[in-house]
């Protein structure tokens, strides 16, 4: 039985395939139309997904959608309601497009997937509506390794809820409590990521990273003021600090008067009041999230964790989770935002609707979340020639070779292998990389590659069976949502001069034996890297660690700075010819920076991508 789930019209817009349980494929619509956090109905990722498990539309069971809109209407109009007559200008401003089409939704889904597939609105599957922490929930725990686990949703907001806590047992998912809108940690975090001058939606990784640069000095003034936080982690917020339940920002007059300014402008200095800020509602967030998973734990005396939603992917959390030793061990959607809604409600469709069987084997089924579109030497050829590129091929034992000479010789390498990721994290199929002992490598990557903020760090791919030689972890991390600690031994011992240095001045100061990938609070956001589910990459890693003795290379997104991760071949060439990049490999291709056509530097982009 063949089951397609979608996710739309809010962010990060995505499509699922599953058949009989088993995922076939999914992808985020951003990756093919090349629109940061698309919205719109996934109709190339549906494509997509039917192409890669070679069905029709007509062939489909069920379509499933993530969310149910009548219920988020009745959310908004009570809000509205509540606070009036606050929230005029914001009420019109969306009443517009709920009324022409999100009330409308099954019209507007039957009318896009028959367009999709070619066909009469009559002739579509039957459609199917999950509600929203459901589909997070089924994206949760019916692929993790688990037979029977605590489940934890987190996110900004759904219909009503928030935060959500359920009970995954064999194919049932049982919803235990739930906290519902105004009152969310996804949004305060969201709060403070606007109140610091980042994106909403797209900027709060950038606050989790900036926080070890910063002290948590306003963590009692937001415990005080603006969440009331109970033993047992759940909270309310005071509305009168924010905007975001009927105005058209997220923090309120109130807000910036208790910390004394109004919000950062987006692109000015960061000081470091921003930096503590940061250390402050990560700090806050971590002791929330810790709460409720001991709560979790003691209500349901589950053993083991699954986690989804936004708040999901703050690893840094996870890592504390799993070093309080609450679970036996922990898993976590790779693709816990919006997108992985898509999946999430495909497998809902398929074992709470249907009532499918369900197997925990041991090992997660997101088969390394390797789950989108890849190309074969012809196509991969077509587009290199389409674009004058100059290339060599190679067979794998001499590419891997090349490669990893490449990196120990302080190269930033493309590399573009195999099926893209499914989620928001490059995992070794659409990646940036270089040499972990390099310690010019973390700078020379956010400013001539990326062309983003200086103190963004950088994620290390090591290899699985390495992790514990060189980070305090005994487990695997295959989706970098766990950070943990570089090894003591490791570690690099500051000057006294060092030790008094503050915010962004750390930066630059070598903290370990693999200072690319570490942190300025010896920190790492971990991908352990398995021969079962990316071999190549392995393989290319294994030879590095043969020539240079480091089994840790680093690992960032193939893209620049407000573009989403490159899909295609064409998509990695343009990108590589836009930074300073000196080798692209392209499945079993290699491109030399050095030897392609002279052309002027492309600069188009700073145009076509909005800054996240």
């Amino acid at each position: 039985m063949k089951i397609l789930g979608i996710s739309a019209y809010y962010h990060d817009s995505a499509a699922a395939l599953v058949d009989d349980g088993r995922i076939v494929a999914a992808a985020q619509e951003e990756r093919f139309s090349r629109k940061k956090h698309d919205p719109g109905f996934p109709r190339n990722a549906v494509a997509y997904c039917l192409r890669e498990a070679g069905v029709r539309l007509a062939d489909i069971d069920n379509v499933v959608f993530y969310d149910k809109p009548w219920v988020k209407f009745e959310r908004m109009l009570e809000t509205y309601l509540g606070f009036a007559p606050k929230g005029l200008k914001s009420f019109l401003t969306s009443m517009p497009l709920w009324l022409k089409e999100k009330l409308n939704l099954k019209s507007l889904l039957a009318r896009e997937l028959a367009a999709v597939g070619g066909c009469r609105a009559a002739e579509l599957p039957p459609l199917l509506f999950t509600e929203h922490h459901q589909a997070h929930a089924a994206s949760a725990f019916f692929p993790s390794p688990f037979e029977r686990a605590a489940v934890l949703c987190l996110d900004g907001v759904g219909e009503w809820a928030t935060t959500s806590l359920w009970l995954g047992e064999g194919n049932r998912l049982t919803a235990q409590w739930e906290i519902d809108f105004p009152h969310s940690l996804g949004l305060l975090y969201s709060a403070f990521t606007y109140y610091t001058g980042f994106k909403v939606n797209s900027g709060e990784y950038k606050l989790m990273g900036l926080a070890p640069y910063g002290k948590p000095k306003y963590a009692d003034l937001i415990l005080r003021h603006l969440i009331d936080l109970k033993a047992d982690g759940t909270f309310r917020l005071d509305s009168d600090y924010f905007n975001y339940a009927t105005g058209l920002t997220m923090t309120s007059a109130k807000f910036h008067e208790l910390f004394g300014a109004p919000p950062r402008e987006p692109e000015s200095p960061l000081t470091q009041r921003e930096m503590d800020l940061a250390s402050s509602i990560q700090v806050v967030t971590e002791e929330v999230v810790l709460r409720l998973a001991r709560t979790a734990r003691t209500e349901l005396d589950a053993e083991y964790l699954c986690l989804a939603g936004g708040v999901a992917l703050n690893c840094v959390a996870n890592g504390k989770i799993l070093r309080e030793g609450i679970f036996r061990d922990i898993w976590v959607q790779p693709a816990a935002g919006d997108a992985g809604g898509a999946l999430g409600a495909a497998l809902a469709g398929w074992h709470l609707y249907r009532d499918g069987a369900r197997v925990a084997t041991g090992a997660d089924q997101m088969r390394g979340t390797f789950l989108g579109p890849c190309f074969d030497d012809d196509e991969i050829r077509l587009d290199l020639n389409a674009a004058g590129a100059a290339y060599e091929h190679f067979d794998d034992n001499e590419l891997f070779d090349r490669v990893a000479e490449a990196l120990s010789h302080g190269a930033v390498v493309g590399w573009f292998d195999g099926r893209m990721e499914f989620g928001p994290r490059a995992l070794g199929a659409r990646s940036i990389i270089g040499d972990a002992r390099d310690t010019r490598m973390q700078s020379a990557m956010n400013l001539k590659i990326k062309y983003r903020e200086s103190f963004r760090p950088f994620a290390p791919s090591v290899l699985n069976e390495r992790v514990a030689d060189y980070f305090e972890l005994d487990r695997p991390s295959p989706y970098m949502a766990l950070v943990a600690p570089v090894r003591e031994e490791l570690r690099t011992p500051m000057t006294p001069e060092q030790e008094r240095l503050f915010g962004i001045d750390q930066l630059n100061v070598p903290r370990s034996t693999i200072p690319a990938v570490t942190h300025v609070d010896y920190s790492a956001r971990i991908q352990t890297v398995h021969r079962e589910t990316n071999p190549r990459y392995h393989e290319m890693i294994r030879r590095f660690e043969a020539l240079t003795g480091c089994g840790v290379i680093v690992n960032t997104s193939f893209n620049v700075r407000g573009e989403p991760i490159v899909c295609t071949p064409a998509d990695a060439y343009r990108c590589f010819m836009r930074t300073e990049m000196d080798y692209l490999v392209v499945g079993n291709f290699l491109l030399a920076k050095s030897f392609q056509p002279q052309r002027p530097r492309d600069e188009s982009w700073r145009q076509q991508f909005e800054l996240d």
